[in-house]
């Protein structure tokens, strides 16, 4: 992926990762359109970046992403890399009565959401890259997180068929691996002690800057390359 002169959408590109990754294209000499649900969100974004184009979108929502897409179609024709960054959290037993509701969110936002979203922009003639953010929990679940880390292991497998499937027509699929970071996914404070979304950011972008298509960070390199049994040992560890 060339880093630069690029216009590219970042779905919840407002807080967390999203923002991480809006405010470093920017940097990189970028483009940059961003949507969420809460345009207070988006205003403070536009409010420190004024070059930021931002769009208030429900991507929970057939009809939002429909009309997303519609409007980049007909406004931004040109744009050429997606990036598949909203995501929600639920922490969450089976027990809880709002257990089915909950879920129902998350598949909604973290899988239904990329893949059609996905779907719609590969129309676009202009687009060569496409990167979707997955989780070190992909690779081993924490249970207390049940929903979420099942999203992002089906978001994972079908980001490798993915890149096989545009492989032809030269479309670049890059998956973003993150581990644990201090954000407000799933909740404020429960990820404080977690690095930060700065320094996840930093080692990313050297990774792209080597040609890399599925970036890893800290303990996500560790879970993404773990062995059978290793993975056992890390479930153990992270779900006593």
């Amino acid at each position: 992926m060339k880093l630069s002169n690029n216009k590219i959408l970042i779905t919840g590109g407002a807080t967390g990762i999203g923002l991480g990754l809006t405010e470093r294209f920017i940097k990189e000499n970028n483009q940059v359109i961003i949507c969420g649900r809460r345009k207070e969100a988006l205003r403070e974004v536009s409010d420190k970046f004024p070059a930021v184009i931002t769009k208030v979108c429900d991507l929970s929502e057939e009809s939002g992403r429909t009309e997303l897409y519609n409007w980049i179609a007909e406004h931004h024709s040109d744009l050429n890399v997606l990036v598949n960054n909203a995501g929600i959290q639920n922490w969450m037993d089976i027990s809880d009565k709002s257990f089915y509701d909950k879920a129902k969110s998350e598949i909604q936002i973290n899988v239904l959401a990329p893949l059609h979203l996905t779907s719609l922009f590969v129309e676009l003639k202009s687009l060569d890259t496409v990167i979707n953010v997955t989780s070190g929990l992909a690779f081993v679940p924490l249970t207390k997180v049940p929903v979420y880390c099942a999203t992002k292991s089906f978001f994972h497998s079908f980001t490798i068929s993915l890149r096989h499937l545009l492989k032809s027509r030269n479309i670049e699929i890059i998956e973003l691996i993150p581990p644990a970071l201090n954000t407000d996914l799933g909740g404020k404070g429960l990820h404080s002690e977690h690095p930060s979304v700065d320094d996840f950011i930093k080692a990313i972008f050297q990774q792209l800057e080597e040609g890399k298509n599925e970036l890893t960070f800290g303990y996500s390199e560790m879970l993404s390359k773990a062995t059978p049994t290793e993975i056992q040992g890390m479930f153990k560890r992270m779900n006593p």
